[in-house]
């Protein structure tokens, strides 16, 4: 099964409604290859407007949201429920960014509720796991994102898991400026693909687009994307900036 190559801008808590259309506006002006998937990952108040000019002009550009709630309704003041995001016609969702683990500690059984939640209303998951720096440092950067991997995702059935999408973010590469080498990276998108293959089999993880999301830029994209299992990227500061994100679309 041929999986999805993917092109993803995760915006975090940036730019004004002006600004977000005249990105996207750009990019999509762009000549940009057909054959990856692209995603917008603009704030919350902005998802209406980004995903009218989508769905008005291409069918290989996507939305979708930073976050939601695992709540399907109620007195949540602040919270996105997944019905309500998809209303919108947003496709995918960010659960378990590193940000939102470390910042607002978000845990491993609210994660996996958050996954199923998405499922049941029709957005893909893009599914954030990654280790720290003192585990990388300490050698146990394996057994981190394996626990992820069982905690909240592996729960799932085979054709569930299918759906969704996996961005292995190392964080101490994130925001840094350091990035893993390509060989690092590399490794553990192959370690993932044998977990879920363990799991599940190999047609099932063979299937899965696995992401890379630390600090990937328009100078290292082409020799990652290059890299035996990794299928795109998780974009950061680079998607912010449309040359730089069209020229890390086109790396494949």
């Amino acid at each position: 099964m041929q999986r999805k190559k993917i092109v993803a801008g995760n915006w975090k808590m940036n730019k004004t409604l002006p600004e977000a259309e005249a990105l996207v506006k750009e990019v999509m002006q762009a000549e940009t290859k057909a054959s990856v998937t692209k995603i917008f990952f603009p704030p919350f108040p902005f998802l209406v407007t980004v995903n009218n000019h989508l769905h008005n002009n291409s069918r290989d550009f996507f939305c979708g949201a930073q976050n939601c709630s695992d709540k399907e309704s109620g007195a949540y003041t602040g919270e996105v429920a997944t019905p309500a995001i998809a209303s919108t016609g947003t496709s995918y969702v960010l659960v378990g960014h590193s940000e939102r683990r470390t910042l607002f500690h978000e845990t491993a059984a609210l994660l996996k509720n958050k996954i199923d939640s998405c499922l049941q209303h029709m957005l893909i998951p893009v599914y954030c796991i990654g280790e720290v720096l003192q585990e990388r440092e300490a050698n146990k950067h394996f057994s981190v994102v394996e626990r992820q991997l069982e905690e909240s995702l592996f729960h799932l059935s085979a054709e569930a898991i299918r759906k969704c999408v996996v961005a292995y973010e190392p964080v101490w590469a994130i925001g840094t400026g350091k990035t893993a080498t390509a060989e690092e990276a590399g490794e553990m998108h192959s370690f993932i693909r044998e977990r879920i293959a363990h799991k599940y089999n190999k047609e099932t993880a063979d299937s899965i687009s696995i992401l890379y999301g630390g600090s990937c830029n328009a100078q290292n994209a082409k020799e990652l994307f290059g890299t035996k299992d990794i299928d795109g990227g998780l974009i950061g500061g680079a998607s912010l900036k449309a040359a730089d994100f069209v020229t890390i679309i086109n790396s494949f």
